[in-house]
């Protein structure tokens, strides 16, 4: 038997909360996006109506006064496609009767590589309740089979992720016409998520990046709170979310409008080597040695420009060589539910993945930096596919509308 539980509703302080978010599992699984549900699929189960199971939050009349209109047993079963439907309180006395039937029960911990939690959440607090409550049974991971499952993507997710890509290149096309000197970072973000939000959008992705100058080399700038300088580069790390599928798109532009000459050159480097990785991306290759490849690209680019010699590169420590200097974080992620999503990095690409392409070149002492990201499938033969290739891109492209 498999549980799975939907977030909670964090607070902030006071009254006030975040916006729900609900756990992608549940949601991955059953299609319920609300709050205070659990999902629990039971294929040995000895009567057929416990082999899928859901628990929800009651709702009546004034539930849906106050908070809006909650799932009831038909349109749950519209929406997930499962018959048995219990509201939550129900679920001790339930789960009691199913666990005397199961032997090993899956339970859903978060073990995603880049995971850093130090919230407890629902999901965590009902495992810990019921392996205290029933502490004989057998307990087995969720998460790997999850990592394989989700990390190949529908056809239908794919359609999905395709039309989060396509708000953001409208997102983009409206940035171009935008940008001028002396504009504010939080401006253009505003510009985004207006565009965002007229195409139903369900906002960002994720925390989007707007930087100018100097603050395009802080890898996770999200502050967006400086004036964009004529003459600066503005590096926008941006994505619209779409029925919760994220997209995932970087683009580096010059705040006038046209690159100098050292700027186009750069732009052009980083270019080829989103090119030349994005054409690595096919069904058997291992994500680390798909990073050393890409490594290889970077290098050379980085001599071509100055930044780095032939002898730094004889010299390199292995362990961090020497184009890290100016291209510290990685080429590609799994894509899809989240932004950095579900995906075993030890085992070979499959066709249906989903990664991001996303090489950059950070220079401080120049206030330079310049990435580039499209989000890619890949294809059971030949190059993956681009759902970005409509976004612009090219030096020429982006001059030509910025003007």
């Amino acid at each position: 038997m498999a549980i799975f539980n939907s977030n909670d509703i964090y607070p902030v302080s006071a009254d006030s909360t975040l916006p729900f978010a609900q756990h992608r599992d549940i949601f991955y699984l059953s299609g319920v996006d609300q709050e205070e549900s659990v999902l629990i699929i039971f294929p040995d189960a000895t009567k057929k109506e416990y082999k899928e199971i859901l628990f929800l939050k009651e709702t009546n009349e004034h539930i849906a006064v106050w908070e809006g209109e909650k799932l009831d047993e038909e349109s749950a079963f519209t929406t997930s496609g499962i018959k048995t439907v219990y509201w939550l309180q129900d679920l001790e006395k339930v789960l009691f009767e199913l666990m005397t039937m199961a032997s090993a029960v899956y339970i859903n911990t978060n073990e995603h590589y880049r995971a850093n939690v130090e919230t407890q959440t629902r999901e965590a607090r009902f495992i810990k309740a019921l392996q205290k409550k029933y502490p004989a049974h057998t307990y087995l991971r969720s998460q790997p089979i999850l990592q394989r499952l989700r990390s190949v993507k529908e056809k239908e997710e794919i359609a999905l992720i395709q039309q989060a890509c396509d708000i953001t290149e409208k997102g983009l096309r409206r940035v171009l016409k935008f940008v001028k000197p002396n504009v504010a970072e939080y401006e253009i973000e505003a510009e985004y998520i207006h565009e965002f939000t007229i195409n139903r959008a369900t906002g960002f992705a994720y925390t989007p990046i707007v930087a100018s100058g100097y603050n395009a080399c802080v890898l996770h700038y999200i502050e967006n709170n400086q004036v964009c300088k004529d003459g600066d580069i503005i590096l926008m790390d941006v994505g619209a979310s779409y029925a919760n599928y994220a997209s995932d798109m970087s683009r580096s532009i010059p705040v006038s409008g046209k690159f100098t000459e050292r700027q186009k050159d750069v732009y052009n480097a980083v270019l080829r080597v989103k090119t030349a990785a994005a054409k690595l991306l096919v069904p058997g290759t291992i994500w680390a040695d798909y990073h050393i490849e890409v490594g290889k690209l970077m290098t050379k680019e980085l001599i071509n420009l100055g930044l780095i010699t032939s002898e730094d590169v004889k010299n390199e420590d292995p362990k961090w060589p020497a184009y890290k200097e100016y291209f510290m974080h990685g080429t590609s992620h799994h894509m899809g539910l989240d932004t950095h999503d579900y995906g075993i990095l030890t085992e070979p690409m499959q066709a249906g993945m989903v990664f991001t392409v996303e090489p950059g070149i950070y220079i401080p002492e120049e206030n330079l930096g310049i990435r580039i990201e499209d989000d890619y499938v890949i294809q059971e033969k030949g190059e993956p596919f681009n759902l970005m290739a409509n976004i612009p891109i090219t030096v020429d492209e982006i001059e030509g509308l910025m003007k």
